[in-house]
């Protein structure tokens, strides 16, 4: 399983609808792992990818699940302002 700690993606400069989409598509993908976090047993062992390798660490569940949730909550924070400051353009 992926770690929640992942590295922003470049935005590929096609405007900000591709930027939508694609902070939509990680909004998706962080709440599949905070719900699979979520209904993980007590006793099952977690794995942290380390970044830009193969290599996995042991990591703590708990801790795991938070920190997915703060980055789902980022992401979701994120997408909610791309959404009012486009509201706002149409505005003008």
């Amino acid at each position: 399983m992926e770690g929640p700690a992942r590295e922003a993606r470049p935005e590929d400069g096609a405007g900000p609808a591709a930027g939508r989409e694609d902070l939509s598509s990680r909004i998706k993908e962080q709440k599949i792992v905070v719900d699979e976090l979520s209904n993980l047993k007590k006793n099952r062992k977690v794995y942290r990818q380390q970044q830009n390798s193969n290599i996995f660490f042991l990591a703590d569940r708990t801790e795991m699940l938070s920190e997915s949730k703060n980055l789902l909550d980022e992401l979701k924070r994120e997408y909610q302002e791309m959404e009012n400051s486009e509201k706002t353009k149409i505005k003008k």
